[in-house]
């Protein structure tokens, strides 16, 4: 009976959450009716070989008992398995009806269930309680010596029976107990574990060894007790012990491994990198709340690890990582970078030829070129303007050529923008300088960002290749600090560019093919 995933219920046996609730309802029925019977089977052994060999004295073999030996006893037992059977049925049906219907429990459907294993195991308790009051008197009638050893033998196998059928029932019901704790009524007491290790010891060893004791009491305060007997009866009744002990600790076990499995499972998953984990609660226990408290945990990382992609999307992944592995402060330093801008050209003739709709997906179109193109040489893409595009290379993320890859990724934007967007047209300049890169804001709000006045030259640059969109401009300087990439690129004219006194010199891209890299 081991775990087989997070979506079992710790045993093969008790299928998966996932399969029919018809087939979980048959599966259910039919191990509750065989552990049941199990365990009674368990018991009636238990009692046959006590009375037969482990207390061989006084026998119960006498002629004057044959009716209740041959008569009343097989009756008795027959009646009792139709009864326990027939009445447990009718309990799990009753206190189930909201899981055969297949709706959801209420609180009241929620208790019956959380005590049908009580149920079913009383009704087994006030079985061999008949059994035990009522073979007691009618041995005891007809031979008074018989009367402690019958209540001995009988009410030890009840024991046997009940404790066997508690864990036995408790696992056959752990499906519809998982629906109890999903629909968020858990037990307000956590005690089930030391209950069933308190059941385990009581049935396993507790009443065996006090068997034994009795069965030496009885051999000292008996005068036809010989050694031979006395040693048979605390032999029978350690092997018993033995048994019983091994049988209920299995089951106790079970019942504890199970949910550990389960978690240990989980816990592998996440460590392999599947957040994707969602252990079926089935315990009503302290080891639910383990489960409970895995969920809880394994939901925070998918928060966790949602909110991060979230905010990499919205300031870049460097900037995310940066930003998540220290505290975050405002400022700056200064950096030497190169700068991207892309501007779209007629953006308001866009617009009107266009629905908001297909402008839209239009711009989401233009801006993943961008993207990929950006990202693919390490840059960060760092505003969405509008319809323009400030990317930047060199920060936070240091490159050993920023230059070359800003004037790189231009021409890919150029090219792919023609191939991919031929219903827009951008502008695109490249310039390198020192800028200040850092958390600009308050300490409540802010963004990453780059101010200098390489941002403001590629923001000229790009108004200025809006004369022929298919060749980049860039700024001499970017061109001069780049490594091979220069050599695609070749000087247009010097001028003094808009809101600027110092002269640029400006390149033009040789060609604007996105695989010509």
């Amino acid at each position: 009976m081991t775990a087989q995933g997070s979506r079992d219920y710790g045993s093969i046996l008790l299928g998966s959450a996932d399969e029919s609730s018809f087939r979980q309802r048959l599966r259910i029925q039919t191990l509750l009716t065989g552990m049941i019977v199990v365990a009674n089977l368990i018991g009636a052994g238990v009692a046959i070989l006590l009375t037969g060999v482990g207390i061989p004295q006084p026998s119960v073999f006498q002629a004057r008992l044959w009716w209740v030996n041959f008569l009343v006893l097989p009756v008795y037992v027959g009646a009792a398995f139709v009864v326990g059977i027939g009445l447990g049925t009718v309990v799990v049906v009753r206190d189930l009806r909201w899981a055969i219907r297949g709706r959801q429990p209420s609180a009241r459907d929620a208790r019956r269930t959380q005590r049908a294993p009580w149920r079913l195991v009383a009704i087994q308790g006030m079985l061999w309680g008949v059994a035990t009051v009522m073979f007691t008197i009618m041995y005891g009638v007809l031979d008074p010596a018989l009367i402690p050893k019958i209540f001995f033998v009988v009410a030890l196998s009840g024991v046997v029976v009940v404790a066997n059928s508690y864990l036995l029932v408790e696992f056959a019901m752990r499906p519809v107990l998982a629906e109890v704790i999903s629909a968020g009524y858990g037990r307000r007491k956590r005690s089930g574990v030391r209950a069933r290790s308190l059941v385990s010891w009581l049935a396993g060893s507790a009443i065996p060894i006090t068997g034994i004791l009795l069965v030496v009491l009885f051999g000292v305060f008996r005068d036809d007790t010989d050694k031979l007997d006395l040693f048979i009866g605390v032999t029978v009744l350690a092997v018993i012990a033995l048994g019983t002990g091994l049988i209920l600790t299995v089951l106790s076990s079970v019942s504890i491994t199970g949910p550990i499995r389960s978690v240990r499972s989980g816990m592998k998953r996440v460590q392999d990198g599947d957040t994707d984990v969602d252990l079926v609660v089935y315990d009503g226990t302290e080891l639910g709340d383990l489960q409970v408290g895995f969920n809880g945990m394994v939901t925070g990382l998918r928060e966790r690890a949602r909110l991060q992609d979230l905010f990499g999307r919205h300031v870049g992944r460097d900037v995310a990582a940066a930003a998540l592995q220290r505290d975050p402060e405002l400022g700056g330093s200064e950096r030497i970078v190169a700068v991207v801008f892309v501007d779209v050209i007629g953006s308001t003739t866009l617009a009107s030829r266009h629905s908001p709709t297909e402008v839209v997906e239009i711009l989401n179109r233009f801006f993943a070129v961008i993207v990929a193109a950006v990202e693919g040489r390490h840059g960060l893409v760092n505003k969405f303007e509008g319809d323009a595009v400030l990317a930047i290379f060199g920060a936070p993320i240091d490159l050993e050529d920023p230059a070359g890859a800003a004037l790189s990724a231009a021409r890919q934007i150029a090219g792919g923008l023609a191939r991919d967007v031929p219903d827009l047209a951008a502008g695109i300049g490249v310039s390198y300088g020192r800028v200040v890169a850092g958390n600009v804001g308050a300490i409540e709000r802010f963004e990453y960002t780059v101010i200098g006045d390489a941002v403001n030259e590629s923001a000229r640059l790009s108004e200025l290749a809006k004369r022929d969109p298919a060749r980049p401009l860039a700024s001499g300087h970017a061109v001069e600090a780049a490594g091979p990439e220069a050599a695609r690129w070749e000087q247009q004219e010097a001028t003094t560019l808009r809101g600027r006194t110092a002269e640029t010199v400006v390149h033009a891209a040789r060609i604007a093919d996105p695989d010509d890299t």
